[in-house]
């Protein structure tokens, strides 16, 4: 099942708001459409944010070519108001910085119509990317379950529909699942919007990957159990010093992984790595409505005023995290080395 899918005017989303009770999908011919769907969280996981901005851009500059009045000023805001969406996602910011490069090589000689499809390009290229960078971590990921019979534990949603395909952390398990080296899956199920219960659970068992589902408060006595032997999330943003921005609650199984000597991995595209932050510090972490902690299926569980705070994410510091799956191969400590590398290796990028 795709996150997305482009047909030249219309960009389709899986709404993931209602999975797994429903397969329900939304047409997007419209830029703001876009930009609701990602503040919604029906498109949601970084590399699928990214892509989805792109070709929201795409749809916002096909508006503004039959509108009166300055196109790139425009196109500016259009691409101002996609960046606004989601703080903490570096993958979002990056998509919409390429997709305005190519947009900067134009003037106003040009017309719109080449601007246009070139920008159409540029965002398939981007999707295309994901596909084969996705299958690129899975394959080198896949070679640290080495062990027979492993069964690995993993927070929040990481997979095909967190990306244009296949996924990141849940890519690798996919692969080294069809490589026999891991035999079982624990999702955490991911309060307070279940993206492991919802999703992760949801697509595991359509590969008919054994998974259980648990608590996210179960985590640790499932590593004391050794009922898990590593951990592996993905990650939306991660700094040129190796700490990790992932979704809330992953700070915890990692800290938990550290006591019971589980190596606890994460799989991300460069793309997600922000070469021009030096540390987890200065991660802006997003907070959300206080109703998705207040209500539960859309019923009040919580005294009416209480106090909530609500952050979507949380940052791993450096130190617990076993190594980094790229698309470049595995990275381990000293991470400021080995990132500074891989931004070498990327051209600077």
């Amino acid at each position: 099942m795709k996150s997305l899918n482009w047909n030249k005017e219309c960009l389709t989303l899986l709404n993931q708001t209602r999975l797994p009770m429903s397969v329900e999908f939304i047409e997007c011919k419209d830029w703001r459409v876009v930009a609701e769907a990602i503040r919604r969280l029906e498109v949601r996981g970084a590399p699928a944010i990214g892509a989805a901005a792109a070709f929201g851009l795409v749809l916002g500059a096909c508006e503004l070519k039959d509108q009166k009045g300055d196109f790139w000023q425009k196109l500016l805001l259009v691409a101002e108001e996609l960046r606004q969406t989601r703080p903490t996602a570096v993958n979002l910011f990056w998509a919409i910085d390429r997709m305005m490069s190519v947009a900067s090589r134009f003037s106003a000689d040009n017309s719109l119509s080449e601007v246009i499809e070139a920008l159409e390009k540029e965002a398939l290229a981007i999707a295309n990317e994901d596909r084969e960078v996705n299958k690129k971590i899975s394959q080198y990921g896949a070679t640290l379950f080495n062990q027979p019979g492993m069964s690995v534990l993993t927070h929040c949603n990481a997979g095909a529909l967190a990306t244009v395909d296949f996924g990141t952390a849940l890519g690798v398990i996919r692969q080294a699942w069809s490589e026999k080296r891991i035999k079982r899956v624990f999702a955490d199920e991911t309060r307070p919007l279940l993206q492991g219960a919802r999703l992760t659970a949801w697509e595991l068992m359509q590969e008919n990957i054994p998974v259980t589902l648990i608590t996210d408060n179960m985590a640790g006595w499932v590593m004391k159990q050794n009922m898990v032997q590593a951990v592996i999330v993905g990650a939306d943003r991660i700094t040129l010093n190796g700490d990790v921005a992932n979704k809330i609650g992953t700070y915890s199984v990692a800290v938990l992984a550290r006591e019971h000597n589980i190596p606890f991995y994460v799989a991300a595209p460069v793309s997600t790595f922000d070469f021009a932050m030096d540390t987890g510090d200065d991660i802006p972490i997003e907070e959300r409505n206080s109703q998705e902690i207040t209500t539960f299926g859309g019923v009040s569980c919580a005294p009416e005023g209480v106090d909530v705070f609500n952050p979507a994410f949380d940052v791993t510091p450096n130190h617990l995290v076993s190594a980094i799956i790229t698309e470049f191969g595995i990275l381990k400590a000293p991470y400021h080395q080995a990132i500074s590398q891989l931004k070498q290796q990327k051209g600077g990028k």
